[in-house]
């Protein structure tokens, strides 16, 4: 029988972890969709009308969501990043092919996908369900009870018989924890899409029971998601116009710097093609000083190049956690899409980030009194965790003999799940 399931619903990733009653032991749930087989997915929607009538919708999830969109860009309608709209109150719904779809329908969607892909692999017998959330929700002014009022009228449709809820970077630590030797005081930075996470955690082994208090959590709203905007926002946009100018009435003004926006999202490349804002920066190409990087941006628009570009833009920052330079290769953009990019430079443009996350930090220390001598372990997890930049703000606090990394995408799930295996979740639960 299947005790516990985790699920680490995240901004960028989704797992969902398994523990089994009879050994404890953890495995990740895997998905085959017309994509393939794995044992993460992506957290994106690809919403398609099969006929005229919108009754009838073809919906996929993760990676097969990214194939639907590229293949049909003018029929589909793609989500991303759906974690993010979780606490805000600003997000009532959207419409999609004429349907209202509330947060919890796109968290229901998503999930039902899932539960489609695992086949068989889906369990019937599940005791109880944790999820993980994190410290501090994604958005300008986060509602974290809104959050937690929509996760549980999306998941209430499952009918689990118990949910409880844990904090993301607890779930990583529980999971570090089990390789842990002897009594230790663990820092857990988890590093996500949209969320960059914290939690101190004392770990003690009683009659080879592991007890564990919690001393404190922070966390701040910036993660992976933030670099890659930073990236695109300085390679990519001012070769396509942002500083540029134009003329009117005998004035020359900025081009506005809204037009480029939709870069924080490739998915919202587009969608922009279809709004009011795109048609009027069309007609700007004609009174614009630089006409032809204007071209290049509606040439993207209109060829639908968001995806290819995320891609690029992703390959050159993965490069840069490995070398001091890297390429960055963009075909459709022409000489302005073939750079060499300098780590440094990519530091400076993420300076400001690295500072809230650095500031987050500082807070769980210094609302816990807890200097750094005074941490055994700090464990970092989460794909941002390999950019240099970020490692370096806890080598320079901390022993790096006391640093450890590893579960980048299955900590979370499978803490999750161990959690809910242990019999006492409430003691763990947020």
């Amino acid at each position: 029988m299947a005790r516990a399931l985790g699920l680490d619903f995240g901004t960028t990733n989704t797992v969902l972890a398994l523990a089994e009653e009879a050994d404890g032991a953890t495995r990740s749930i895997p998905f085959t969709s017309d994509a393939g087989t794995t044992d993460t997915m992506r957290t994106a929607l690809s919403f398609m009308k099969e006929g005229r009538s919108t009754a009838s919708l073809r919906v996929e999830a993760g990676q097969a969501a990214i194939r639907l969109f590229v293949e049909h860009p003018g029929d589909c309608r793609f989500l991303q990043s759906i974690k993010t709209f979780a606490a805000s109150a600003a997000f009532q719904a959207t419409i999609v092919h004429a349907r209202k779809q509330t947060f919890e329908d796109l968290m229901e969607a998503f999930l039902r996908r899932l539960q489609a892909y695992a086949g068989n692999g889906w369990p019937s017998d599940v005791a109880r369900l944790v999820v993980g959330r994190p410290v501090r929700f994604a958005g300008a002014n986060p509602d974290e009870q809104l959050a937690l009022e929509r996760y549980r009228a999306a998941l209430d449709r499952f009918g689990f018989p118990e949910i409880h809820y844990v904090y993301e970077p607890v779930a990583a630590a529980y999971w570090f924890a089990q390789s842990l030797r002897g009594d230790a005081t663990v820092l857990v930075a988890d590093f996500g899409g949209g969320t960059t996470d914290y939690s101190l955690i004392r770990f003690e082994r009683h009659a080879g029971e592991l007890r564990a208090t919690p001393i404190g959590h922070s966390g701040v709203g910036i993660a992976g998601d933030h670099f890659d905007y930073r990236m695109i926002d300085n390679l990519v946009s001012p070769e396509i116009g942002k500083g540029s100018r134009f003329r009117s009435f005998g004035k020359i003004l900025d081009i506005p710097g809204s037009y480029f926006a939709s870069f924080g999202r490739w998915n919202q490349l587009s969608i922009f093609k279809t709004t009011r804002e795109f048609a009027d920066l069309k007609s700007l190409v004609r009174h614009a000083t630089e006409p032809e990087k204007l071209e290049l941006f509606i040439d993207l628009i209109e060829y639908d190049e968001g995806y290819p570009l995320y891609q690029a833009n992703s390959a050159t920052k993965m490069a840069l956690s490995e070398a001091e330079e890297a390429e960055f290769r963009f075909d459709p953009l022409g000489p302005a899409g073939r750079k060499t990019v300098r780590r440094a430079d990519f530091e400076t443009w993420i300076a400001d980030d690295l500072a809230r996350i650095e500031g987050a930090l500082d807070e769980v220390l210094s609302a816990t009194h807890t200097p750094a001598m005074a941490v055994d372990k700090v464990f970092l997890t989460g794909g941002t965790s390999f950019v240099p930049a970020v490692r370096r703000i806890f080598e320079r606090r901390f022993d790096r003999d006391w640093i450890e990394s590893g579960g980048e995408l299955l900590s979370i799930a499978h803490g999750l799940a161990l959690i809910g295996e242990s019999g006492d979740v409430e003691r763990w639960a947020a």
